[in-house]
């Protein structure tokens, strides 16, 4: 799916809720956080996926430190030039902070509405728009309701509902089982990672998708999978595979991977939610030896500050793999250049197609590479809610952690990651090396162990294999020989789901 400008515009409207919104400010090698209320009026300006919008930074301007009297803090002196008594003149902006701010808002834009141009495969070729009307809105099969939407995992943006539809949406008058209906959200720019492109008669004529289709959820504050929006969140309830299979031309897809459509859409149905297989369109392996599908589980794009390497193996920065995902699992119109895609055998298909050799007549990702990485550093780690753990058990979990589990010696705190490369062999980790062989360095990362509250649904590890955290536990203590009693399993079990 993709998303490009549209020719309505979207004034923000009163919302029954408002969200305040953290950013922190990564510069000169230090971490600043502002904490500044946001309406959320940047809703990308216009309904356009290319566009960076018309939401600018709600924060005051950064004033400069200094002591009363300094010309650092815009006082002047009452006491001969002492420093002393200043009257203290008014702030001075920082320019220098203004423009990591802006850098970020600017970030946050393409994070959340652009599409880089994807909507000429998602919309132009696949006709995945055409899905969503249904027969009834000149579209083909039932289409897709707001209902339907929701249970295949798309969210909804409560702050881009106007207070009229919020209304509607609670005394039933807006009809969440009709097409008609989804279209009015993308008209209002209102699900998560997806924009619609509309005539001038109100038609939707195309689709986009964002980085926020994938790695943004909402907080279910007005209903389940309706709030605000979590940048960075995994959305493990999101079904990409089922969404993409409902497209009414996979052509494009059975080309590339040399089988007929029926082969594609039977691959897509096996990813199930949360999953979603990057791979696919390199070396064309859709299953995995044991006959499970070969997608892995979707992973968090927050907490990235400090740490090396990139997905599940490693593939490299986030700058790579953004640059990667925006060209060739978008399918945005820019440039990439992995030349480690040429190999034929590891990646016969990305080979065959010059896939690391990308170059759009127009690039609309390069540009935007820089402040949408900026925009991912500032994506703090969420806290577990209160309740999650229990504090005493974790405090002794702690202990096991850094001590007698052995788990520090890879998952360094505080990244819980090692800093540098921070790969291993399959056999370091005791698993097998199917993912592993489908990167370039034929190694796992270590995962960054933050938040695994937020990864709880649909399991642990690359591919969900660990259901829940006594799997993993149980898997290392027997791998390592660690002889951890029922009680220390227990302790590190609660300080994971602590940290």
């Amino acid at each position: 799916m993709d998303v490009r400008d549209s020719t309505r515009s979207h004034r923000h409207r009163p919302t029954l809720l408002h969200i305040a919104t953290t950013a922190i400010i990564a510069a000169a090698g230090m971490l600043a956080l502002v904490d500044c209320g946001d309406s959320d009026n940047d809703n990308g300006g216009s309904n356009t996926g290319n566009s960076n919008g018309n939401g600018g930074a709600n924060c005051p301007p950064n004033t400069t430190s200094g002591t009363a009297g300094s010309p650092s803090a815009g006082g002047t002196s009452a006491a001969g030039g002492s420093g002393e008594g200043g009257t203290g003149g008014a702030p001075q902006p920082d320019p220098f902070m203004e423009q990591v701010q802006a850098r970020l808002e600017a970030g946050r834009q393409t994070f959340r509405y652009d599409t880089f141009g994807d909507e000429e495969f998602w919309g132009g070729e696949l006709r995945l728009h055409d899905a969503i009307k249904g027969e009834t809105l000149g579209g083909v099969g039932p289409g897709v309701s707001p209902t339907a939407a929701l249970e295949l995992g798309l969210k909804v943006d409560m702050d881009s509902l106007p207070a009229e539809v919020v209304a509607g949406i609670q005394d039933g008058t807006v009809d969440l089982n009709d097409p008609a209906s989804t279209v009015a959200l993308l008209q209002l720019n209102a699900v998560v990672g997806v924009t619609g492109f509309f005539d001038a008669d109100g038609a939707l004529t195309s689709m986009g998708i964002q980085c926020a289709l994938c790695h943004s959820t909402v907080d279910n504050a007005f209903a389940p999978g309706v709030g605000h929006r979590l940048d960075g969140w995994p959305n493990r309830d999101l079904n990409v595979g089922a969404i993409v299979a409902s497209a009414p031309d996979l052509s494009a897809f059975a080309t590339l991977l040399g089988v007929d459509e029926a082969t594609v859409r039977t691959v897509l149905n096996s990813w199930g939610p949360g999953k979603f297989d990057a791979e696919l369109i390199l070396d064309g392996k859709a299953f995995r030896p044991d006959g499970l599908t070969a997608a892995t589980l979707m992973p968090p794009a927050f907490g990235q500050s400090g740490v090396n390497l990139h997905t599940y193996s490693g593939w490299g920065s986030t700058t790579h793999w953004n640059g990667f995902v925006a060209n060739l699992e978008m399918h945005g119109k820019g440039t990439f250049y992995d030349p480690r895609l040429d190999d034929p055998v590891k990646f016969p298909i990305a080979a065959a197609n010059n896939l690391g050799h990308i170059k759009a007549e127009e690039d609309l990702v390069t540009g935007k590479l820089g402040d949408l990485h900026l925009y991912q550093l500032s994506l703090v780690v969420p806290t577990p809610p209160p309740g999650h753990f229990d504090p005493t058990q974790a405090t002794a979990g702690a202990a096991i952690f850094n001590g007698k589990a052995q788990c520090a010696n890879c998952h360094v705190p505080p990244l819980f990651t090692e800093p540098g490369w921070n790969m291993h062999t399959p056999e370091e980790i005791g698993i097998d090396d199917f993912q592993a062989t489908r990167a370039p360095d034929n190694r796992y990362r270590t995962t960054p162990l933050r938040a695994l509250f937020v990864r709880e649904t649909g399991g642990f590890y690359h591919d969900g294999r660990f259901a829940t955290y006594a799997d993993v536990i149980d898997h290392y203590d027997t791998f390592f020989n660690l002889q951890l009693t029922p009680d220390e399993k227990l302790a590190l079990t609660e300080y994971l789901k602590s940290l």
